[in-house]
């Protein structure tokens, strides 16, 4: 934190915002120093401890996800203290606890989906480093009510994957319907795949691993899978299950193939590229199904952090320095990252 130029010993801040969406090679991101967010009403005001890096963060960046808020700051893995709270905030926060701010920022409340318990499916959800600014910054406001209570026995670096790439690959998994003891195949082994991978191991799953990246696959068979091969490879025995993190869509017919009788594939991520054409008897006969993933519920980060927090998982980060903002997103879409990254704000000493 400095203070104003002018003078007025306002508090400033830096923060990452994305000037103009373009190739990530290009440096979208851009350094900001302005005042200290202020927290409205209902949010509480923290000061970032660590920030993931997602997938999702990169397709905002470079404009494969619309515009929602001009010159935003992405970032929706924040791990943070709580340093201010706004009105009616304080019930659910106290200045110095440590808490999470994921994807998903705010729903209506009162429409079917929310009524039916399906808030990411919320017409008018909002989210956090789209619609919102997020936490490729030193500060950052969230709604006290969407914020998260961490598990204990995690640093801030290990904790901050946990909140979307845990969060969403645990959505992931429920929505491939793996039945117990069941054969998953996981396409891709990023964050949030090796994040699954270890609940479903944890259940009891055989897990199957196929993934380019020759360093994912040793990661993998490291954390317990039965195999781990090329992406495009087939399993060596058919699937129940399936997710495909990998943002490739050249990938739904081998995984769709690798399925045997009834199984199902679930799409886990925001954005895919172009599906081939699809052969009806080799890929979708026999009751096999494709399911999207969308964004998250609340209950679904709660049990997934208490799952966490009674089962400690192997989270493998590599950190950045907050000004390496631009190059830690090159590095996630050129697969140079291991395990999931992680902005860590650099500091001056308090006082």
């Amino acid at each position: 934190m400095t203070t104003d130029p002018a003078g007025s010993h306002r508090p400033r801040t830096c923060a990452w915002r994305v000037r103009a969406p373009r190739p990530i090679t290009s440096g979208p991101l851009a350094e900001s120093v302005e005042p200290v967010p202020a927290p409205a009403g209902g949010e509480v005001l923290l000061r970032v401890l660590a920030c993931g890096v997602c997938r999702t963060d990169l397709h905002v960046a470079e404009g494969d996800l619309p515009v929602h808020r001009p010159n935003v700051v992405p970032g929706h893995e924040i791990v943070g203290e709580v340093v201010a709270a706004g009105p009616g905030a304080g019930r659910f926060f106290a200045v110095g606890d440590r808490v999470g701010a994921a994807w998903l920022r705010g729903t209506c409340g009162h429409c079917r989906y929310c009524l039916r318990g399906a808030e990411n499916l919320c017409p008018a959800s909002a989210y956090t480093g789209w619609d919102a600014d997020g936490g490729y910054a030193e500060y950052a406001t969230v709604p006290a009510a969407l914020a998260h209570r961490l598990p204990d026995g995690y640093s801030n670096e290990e904790l901050a994957p946990l909140l979307c790439a845990g969060i969403i690959g645990y959505r992931a998994l429920q929505r491939a319907e793996l039945p117990p003891g069941g054969r998953l195949g996981i396409y891709g082994f990023g964050a949030s795949a090796h994040l699954a991978a270890q609940v479903a191991l944890a259940r009891g799953a055989v897990v199957h691993v196929l993934t380019r990246d020759q360093r994912a696959r040793e990661l993998a068979m490291d954390l317990g899978a039965a195999s781990a091969a090329g992406a495009a490879e087939m399993p060596p025995e058919p699937l129940d299950s399936a997710i495909l993190f990998a943002p490739a869509g050249e990938l739904v017919p081998p995984a769709l193939a690798a399925l045997d009788s009834g199984g199902t594939l679930a799409i886990a991520g925001i954005h895919l590229s172009d599906i081939p054409t699809l052969d009806y008897q080799r890929h979708l006969f026999r009751e096999r199904q494709i399911r999207s993933v969308t964004a998250n519920t609340r209950a679904d980060a709660r049990d997934f952090l208490a799952f966490a927090g009674t089962h400690h998982l192997r989270v493998v980060t590599t950190p950045y320095p907050l000004g390496a903002a631009n190059q830690a997103l090159a590095d996630l879409a050129a697969d140079r990252v291991h395990g999931a990254a992680v902005l860590v704000p650099d500091r001056e000493p308090d006082g």
